[in-house]
């Protein structure tokens, strides 16, 4: 097998499409031939068995790899398996029944007596082997104890024995299969992570106090999560410790036992169990009391003007108020400038009116490509901003207060002012009114970052909300900032007459996503004539003999760019000043800070949308919204996490990106092993007949497996298209199914069938179609 380029079709691909393999760089695999070097990476084609012609299938390279990546590993595995093995080969469990135990006793007494030191020891040794190994035998030798001991010290040795032994195979599981299963399964196990990282005690004890659950399960199951060997070794010492002294204590009666099942009888089981809820009812009492401690100055209404406060009518609040309203409840709205927020006055709605007016632009001076043999435009720019104004009319009552009043909601134009956790002053032009509130929702949204450059301010600057006010286009644009909204807008602009120059301090642009799809946006960039300028850092703006220049440093050299405008988009940050967050105590060091259920440090006061993050887009503020507005509503009665799992996204560049779950690039950095299937739209018949033929579908699999973890698509309306993966992985559809729905021809839809037919092509059953090829060959005769 030769030497296969990742830019050409590998040995055992089908037309455009290609798989590939990827396994994170261990360097067992350098001796091995033929493979390709990436990037850190080993890449082999087509499939594992075509290096290891003796192993079969992705399961046993996987195994192969976990075991080669670090030979200690190995070692202890094969100890461990070694010692289990060795116990049931000579039948050691013989020496831990219960009829063995009763009949040595008086013998074991006897020893003790003369060598007591000598005999805890041996005890206490062989105590922490068994539980260190997670075999059999514990209860027994429990019970051993109390008849060998006595309570007092009987308890003492089992105690600390049984704990040490636990965090033994703690460790073990840990050290031998956590990176694995972590790397696996870690996006599924990302909400118990963070449980375990921040409440595993809880979970722990509670655990240890029912002894319904076997404790070798639990010591193995704990060494996969992310709690603290510390924390595991203390709260095994104190949770074991009650069922410990009711074995210890049963065992100074070891004559009379006959069997295991009488010392734990149903009702001292149940016993258990209601012990085993203590934590949690205490973890809920610790929680009664920290919000009693942060409310404790504030003096709580008796009676509530309103259910519900929303603060800000973006996308967040505007949603918020709708489900508050949809439910009965009584809602007040508050928005301090215009309804609809940044979305729709100066972000998605106005950003997509521009691109749509240049897009149609760059269709023009393409007419040749179409059959056309000469296409002009005669356009004006202020017409076309004139035209961006009426779409924002259009849309606009969408948002408005006409329609959310008609709702059932309170809409308030004014600014407001949370002064405790229950009253929020509102100041308006007639003046200023309380309202008091059982639940409060801040959704305040967010504004365009402005770095302290020197001389941005004597320059002046355009932003992501003021650039819409503009009736002349720039003749020559700086843009600052490669992210979504700097790229949007350069390459709107750019095809609006406009000569820009983005300047980007990172090595590409679109940062977040795979190098390829940086290089495909850029190289159509560079096409239209723009100039993008990477590893350029912006030092200082300054005016020399009345020309605007920005100073950038590029490799240690200073770079001078003329302009006549700038545009400044290197991000957003959210608005937690002005309406009460700091007097309240309310921490919101970047974005406001809330819990899982997106509470604030008051459990009344919520937050969602740009000033609570994780993300910034219209349509999770819109997410966050729901789980915001059920909690405020129902809480304490019944309130929900919200869900990250899946959040696609989309930039509206020519070619269009659009993206969910992982990429490649978040794969390797979080360990996790895919397959990746990519078709070219340079082979889909409408992409063809519509001109253009140009970007991929990209998808991410579980090796061996359909299941979806990402999806990336660039080309014409990618994040249409990638509406589908979106509801496939919200609802674990695979790819199978996907190709197994029938779409319509000749639609760029059908480019998600495709892939799905290059990851099947890939894992087609070599061995049964060998047997179909003889079966028909027979037949022929």
């Amino acid at each position: 097998m030769a030497h296969n380029d990742l830019d050409k079709n590998p040995v055992g691909s089908w037309g455009v499409g290609r798989v590939r393999w990827i396994v994170t760089g261990y360097r067992e695999f350098e001796r091995i031939p033929d493979l390709t070097f990436r990037s850190g990476l080993w890449v082999f084609y087509p499939t594992p068995s075509q290096i290891f012609p003796f192993f079969d299938g992705p399961r046993c390279l996987r195994e192969l790899e976990f075991l080669l990546m670090n030979p200690r590993k190995l070692l202890l595995i094969l100890a461990f398996a070694l010692l289990v093995g060795a116990f049931f080969a000579l039948d050691l469990g013989r020496f831990f029944s219960l009829d063995y135990v009763k009949s040595q006793q008086a013998a074991i007494d006897a020893y003790r007596v003369t060598q007591p030191a000598l005999t805890a020891g041996i005890f206490f040794a062989i105590y922490v082997a068994v539980t260190g190994l997670s075999l059999p035998g514990a209860a027994i030798m429990t019970l051993a104890a109390g008849a060998i001991f006595g309570v007092l010290w009987g308890t003492v040795i089992v105690s600390f024995a049984s704990t040490l032994g636990a965090t033994l195979a703690f460790l073990v599981s840990r050290f031998v299969l956590r990176d694995w299963v972590q790397g696996r399964f870690g996006d599924k196990l990302k909400a118990i992570n963070a449980g375990m990282e921040k409440e595993g005690g809880f979970y722990l004890f509670t655990l240890r106090l029912i002894p319904i659950f076997p404790f070798f399960v639990i010591n193995l199951v704990m060494g996969l999560t992310a709690i603290r060997t510390g924390t595991f070794y203390w709260v095994s010492q104190i949770g074991m410790l009650a069922g410990t002294l009711v074995y210890v204590n049963a065992g100074t009666q070891l004559a009379q036992i006959d069997s295991l099942k009488g010392i734990l009888s149903p009702e001292l089981l149940a016993s258990f169990a209601l012990l085993g809820l203590f934590p949690l009812i205490a973890k809920k009492i610790v929680a009664i009391v920290k919000a009693r401690r942060v409310y404790a100055k504030w003096r709580k209404p008796t009676r509530f003007d309103r259910n519900l406060v929303v603060i800000g009518g973006g996308s967040a609040g505007l949603v918020t108020a709708y489900i508050a309203a949809a439910v009965k409840a009584k809602v007040t709205l508050i928005e301090k400038h215009q309804m609809g927020g940044d979305c729709l006055n100066t972000g998605c709605v106005p950003s997509k009116a521009l691109i749509r007016s240049a897009k149609l632009l760059s269709h023009i001076r393409r007419s040749a490509e179409f059959g056309i043999r000469k296409a002009e435009a005669d356009f004006d720019f202020a017409e076309v901003m004139e035209r961006v104004q009426r779409v924002i009319q259009e849309v606009a009552p969408h948002d408005s207060v006409e329609r959310y009043t008609g709702l059932g909601v309170e809409v308030v134009q004014g600014a407001a002012k949370i002064t405790s956790p229950w009253t929020v002053d509102i100041t308006t032009a007639e003046g200023t009114r309380t309202l008091t509130t059982r639940s409060i929702v801040i959704a305040a949204g967010a504004r365009p970052f402005v770095p302290p450059i020197p001389g941005l301010e004597d320059v002046g600057y355009l932003t992501s909300d003021n650039i819409w006010t503009l009736r002349e286009s720039p003749r020559r644009l700086v843009v600052l900032g490669g992210g979504p909204i700097g790229s949007e807008l350069t390459q709107a602009f750019a095809r609006l007459g406009s000569q820009v120059t983005q300047v980007e301090m990172a090595p590409r642009l679109l940062i977040r996503e795979d190098p390829e799809v940086s290089e495909l946006v850029t190289e159509r960039f560079r096409q239209e004539g723009i100039a993008v300028l990477i590893n350029h850092q912006a030092k200082r703006f300054a005016v020399e003999n009345g020309e605007k220049v920005l100073i950038a440093e590029h490799d240690g050299s200073d770079v001078r760019i003329p302009f006549d405008a700038v545009l400044v988009a290197v991000g957003r940050v959210a608005n937690t000043q002005g309406y009460g967050l700091q007097e309240l105590g309310i921490p919101a060091p970047r974005t406001v800070e809330t819990n899982e259920y997106l509470q604030t440090i008051y459990p009344n006061i919520y937050a969602a949308g740009d000033v609570a993050g994780p993300f910034q887009f219209t349509h999770t503020a819109a997410h966050q919204a729901w789980y915001a507005a059920v909690n405020a509503l129902f809480d304490p009665f019944k309130k929900f996490k919200t869900d990250y799992s899946v959040i696609p996204w989309s930039t509206f560049v020519d070619p269009e990106v659009a993206r969910v779950g992982l990429n490649e690039q978040d794969a390797k950095e979080k360990g996790i092993r895919y397959e990746v299937s990519v078709y070219g739209l340079d082979d889909l018949d409408r992409a063809i007949a519509d001109g253009e033929a140009h970007g991929f579908v990209k998808v991410l699999t579980t090796p061996g497996k359909d299941r979806i973890l990402g999806v990336t698509i660039v080309g014409e309306h990618a994040g249409d298209l990638l509406a589908e993966y979106v509801l496939a992985m919200r609802h674990g559809i695979g790819l199978n199914k996907i190709l197994g729905t029938i779409h319509i021809y000749p639609t760029l839809a059908e480019a998600n069938k495709y892939v799905a037919g290059v990851w099947k092509k890939a894992h087609a059953p070599e061995k049964l179609l060998a047997w179909v090829e003889r079966f028909h060959a027979w037949r022929c005769g």
